[in-house]
């Protein structure tokens, strides 16, 4: 089986270059590697021409977003005639045995899409998460086995979830060809939960194959911090129970959780507002922490808004700055 491994830079080469070193150290006998660039404004294009020209790398013009971003890598890989493709983030550091667990657990699961065994980079004993499944009554997902401690007995089979982290997704290139791109919609987060959702439909699983390791510095594209991550979670996880779900659970879930939590948001935005202003002028040091809250309030706010008003992909710009308020 001949894989195809795409990589998605965005002003991250570090991360990337420490990755490709890691797959150039792979046993498996036939795979190549695909670097995807975002659009960078770094020296990321210059380091990768200089360091790893042997590598296939297309250039983006622009931030498009992990789901566009790697969309371009998918569909060039498809177009090689890659027979599996491998999307993996840039800010992972992969086992030798990766390629070869991934091509021994699909044979098992034809029909499946696969995710790796993800440990913390930094805390090499404990996962980050597997992927999840889908929990009605909260109107989200609860991860699998997030931040647990290997214990060597738990994770050792291939188990089924609702959908497999998208640190790192494999899956044939047939399955894209049936179930199509993700949707760049979603920019980032939630796309690879509705990728294995929309493949489900069409008869393909989800599995985890407990053999195929990586080790993930976690989330080192959000510069923009914890309202960054909020806006996306909170934008795309509407966007995600709207395509998802029918009429009936939809209105189901928004007037038992969705309302409610709104409602709950508006509350502290205000709450947290008045405390910061006062925290300021009285000069306290619990400022930057009313500040953190009020941030990361505003841009769930924010994301709920621009679901509502269909303002998708990449979100706006103050996202990506870091401790920047706005009113």
């Amino acid at each position: 089986m001949h894989i195809g491994v795409i990589i998605l830079n965005w002003n991250g080469i570090n991360d990337t270059l420490e990755c490709i070193a890691s797959l150039k150290a792979l046993n498996y006998p036939s795979y190549k590697i695909i670097v995807v660039d975002n659009g960078s404004t770094d020296d990321s294009l210059l380091q990768l021409k200089t360091h790893h020209p042997d590598l296939t790398l297309i250039e983006n013009k622009k931030n498009l977003g992990f789901a566009e971003g790697n969309n371009q890598g998918i569909m060039h890989a498809i177009e090689q005639g890659f027979e599996a493709l491998l999307v993996l983030n840039n800010d992972t550091v992969v086992d030798p045995n990766l390629l070869n667990a991934f091509a021994e657990a699909h044979h098992t699961h034809p029909k499946a899409i696969l995710g790796a065994k993800p440990y913390l980079y930094t805390q090499n004993t404990h996962f980050d998460h597997f992927g999840g499944n889908w929990n009605a009554k909260k109107g989200t997902f609860d991860l699998i086995g997030y931040r647990q401690q290997e214990d060597h007995l738990t994770w050792e089979k291939p188990f089924a979830v609702d959908y497999v982290c998208g640190c790192a997704l494999f899956a044939t290139t047939e399955v894209f060809k049936t179930v199509g791109l993700f949707d760049a919609r979603f920019f980032l987060f939630w796309e690879e939960a509705d990728f294995c959702f929309r493949a489900k439909k069409l008869g393909y699983s989800s599995f985890i194959a407990p053999q195929a390791k990586i080790w993930h510095k976690v989330s080192a594209s959000f510069v923009g911090g914890k309202p960054h991550t909020t806006y996306f979670w909170w934008r795309n996880r509407l966007l995600w129970i709207e395509k998802h779900l029918s009429i009936k659970e939809m209105r189901q879930l928004y007037h038992r959780v969705v309302f409610f939590e709104i409602f709950k948001l508006l509350r502290h935005y205000g709450l947290y507002a008045l405390r910061y202003g006062f925290s300021r002028l009285s000069h306290s040091p619990k400022h930057t922490t009313y500040k953190e809250k009020l941030l990361q309030t505003q841009a769930a706010l924010c994301g709920a808004i621009h679901y509502l008003f269909r303002r998708f992909y990449a979100g706006p710009e103050w996202l990506f700055k870091k401790n920047i308020i706005r009113y």
